[in-house]
């Protein structure tokens, strides 16, 4: 995110590069930037001669290449942005000898979405003397929470734990679709706001207390009524609940708490960097260890291995993704 702010800095004092070759599996970052070189470089006076965008699809390197050494018309510089580049991936080297010697009055700007250069070949090097190459890597999900709260923040927002939680956990790692909901989130919720668990069942439709997380947390404490309580809404309500999601969930669960038994600090601050969470859930975890010693752990997670396996039909009978879930908590949880 500091690259991404970097960037933005530069351009607006006018450090404008000749060349933005924007990779990586994360696409949002590459649109965030892409966009923003689309909305500030040029005036709107000027960005209709001066500004175009193509489709990776649609174009060859030649054409790009021609599009690229074209002079602007009554305006300082001319932009060109090639979106979904990786669909020249093949011939994307290619691009290397305009690279060497890129025309100064143009702004070429490549979004190459989940794919990386070859740092070792030609066009990399090329890219770097004279341009800017930024990777947009995939964050892990243990930081998705933290780029949340950091997103929020910049927009005066805060955000209950819980919440952020049940965001990651109903949208992944995907930042584009997180933040299309958080903008849903701030139309409806005035500034200095902070969402709740309440705010994100309303306005998105996950439910606070049937989830995933809470599946987890039933488990942990040994909690049988809430956990079937849960399956049991999860069997009502199985596109937005799919089987496969909650095991493997599950399986990230017993996977940690066998960290947690392996670990000789059991301090709060050694728990939360082993894991990979926030110490305020280091208390959930000290419950769950003991009440799942690391025998029976090490029975959960081949358990979970059946259970998906079953879940993609293997086994199983057709039997439905309820039973087997249901079948799975019995075994767990005695």
């Amino acid at each position: 995110m500091s690259d991404v702010t970097k960037i933005v800095s530069d351009i607006k004092s006018g450090n404008i590069k000749p060349i933005y070759f924007l990779m990586g599996e994360e696409p949002y970052y590459i649109d965030k930037i892409s966009e923003y070189i689309e909305e500030n470089i040029l005036s709107e006076e000027e960005k209709g001669f001066n500004q175009m965008v193509l489709y990776g699809r649609d174009v060859s390197i030649d054409d790009i290449v021609d599009n690229a050494k074209r002079f602007p018309m009554m305006a300082d510089k001319q932009v060109v942005i090639i979106k979904e580049a990786q669909d020249l991936s093949r011939t994307i080297e290619n691009l290397t000898l305009y690279a060497s010697n890129p025309q100064p009055s143009t702004v070429l700007v490549i979004c190459y979405k989940y794919k990386k250069l070859d740092k070792r070949k030609a066009l990399y090097k090329a890219i770097q003397k004279v341009g800017l190459v930024y990777e947009s890597k995939k964050l892990y999900e243990n930081q998705v929470a933290d780029w949340i709260r950091r997103v929020l923040a910049g927009k005066n927002y805060k955000i209950d734990t819980k919440a952020t939680l049940m965001l990651v956990e109903f949208l992944g790692t995907d930042l584009s679709k997180i933040s299309n909901e958080l903008d849903k989130l701030m139309v409806v919720l005035p500034k200095t706001s902070t969402i709740s668990p309440k705010d994100i069942e309303v306005n998105i439709g996950i439910s606070k207390d049937y989830n995933n997380f809470e599946l987890r947390k039933a488990i942990g404490e040994k909690n049988i009524v809430k956990a079937n309580e849960i399956i049991n809404y999860f069997g009502q309500n199985q596109k937005a609940n799919p089987l496969a999601v909650t095991i493997s969930l599950l399986n990230s669960l017993f996977t940690q708490l066998l960290i947690y038994h392996s670990l000789k600090d059991k301090s709060k601050n050694s728990i939360a960097k082993s894991l990979g969470i926030s110490p305020f859930f280091v208390s959930d975890y000290s419950i769950a260890a003991k009440n799942y010693p690391m025998r029976k752990v090490s029975q959960v997670i081949s358990l979970l291995r059946e259970a998906d396996i079953k879940s993609k039909g293997v086994g199983a009978n057709a039997l439905p993704a309820r039973d087997i879930l249901k079948e799975l908590l019995f075994k767990i949880m005695h």
